[in-house]
């Protein structure tokens, strides 16, 4: 009796692991990874990878088009209930057979192995990444991450600074609380 207890018991744990594992790969962030998407995925496989979740498309309307400011297609990935997920860009416009450009993050529940996540502020960022590069724009300073292939903006608001200057932006200007306001992985 305690023996099939004992198997029932190691049954679960296992299965429980198994789950585990699987769960945390769907959310885990590397270069050239985000969760299932990888540098050879094609647009025409979101729907196979995401198929227990949606995915809303706004598509450009290419080079014949006269929506100037939308270079891009864009598919919006949202988990059952409506959270946004993520947002994939793929290299060509009007091509499910192009792979992704990049994705950006909405979910923290995607991470890297150091922990990095949309809820990570300067400091964890800092600590735990190389940043190779600080860009500015009128709103924020970007981030760049080598490792990774990734940027992260900051506010300029959380910097301190008025928004709409392009003053340079150091390492030591960012307050360790900073928190990021955009996580892209990119894929080239």
């Amino acid at each position: 009796m305690i023996k099939k207890n004992g198997l029932q018991i190691l049954a679960v744990a296992l299965l429980l692991f198994i789950v585990g594992c699987n769960n945390n790969s769907k959310f885990k962030i590397e270069k050239g990874k985000v969760g299932s998407l990888t540098k050879t995925t094609t647009i025409k496989e979101l729907a196979t990878i995401f198929k227990n979740d949606s995915i809303v498309k706004n598509l450009s309307e290419g080079a014949q088009g006269d929506n100037y400011f939308q270079d891009d297609d864009e598919y919006f990935i949202f988990e059952k209930g409506g959270k946004l997920l993520l947002t994939v860009i793929p290299k060509e416009q009007l091509d499910s057979t192009s792979t992704i450009k990049s994705i950006e993050i909405h979910d923290a529940r995607f991470k890297t192995e150091k922990g990095l996540s949309l809820n990570s502020n300067f400091s964890e960022i800092n600590t735990n990444n190389n940043i190779n590069r600080i860009e500015s724009t009128f709103s924020s300073a970007s981030l760049f991450i080598d490792d990774l292939n990734a940027t992260i903006a900051i506010d300029k608001e959380e910097l301190g600074l008025k928004e709409f200057s392009t003053q340079k932006v150091t390492l030591e200007q960012i307050p360790d609380l900073a928190k990021m306001k955009s996580f892209i992985v990119w894929f080239h």
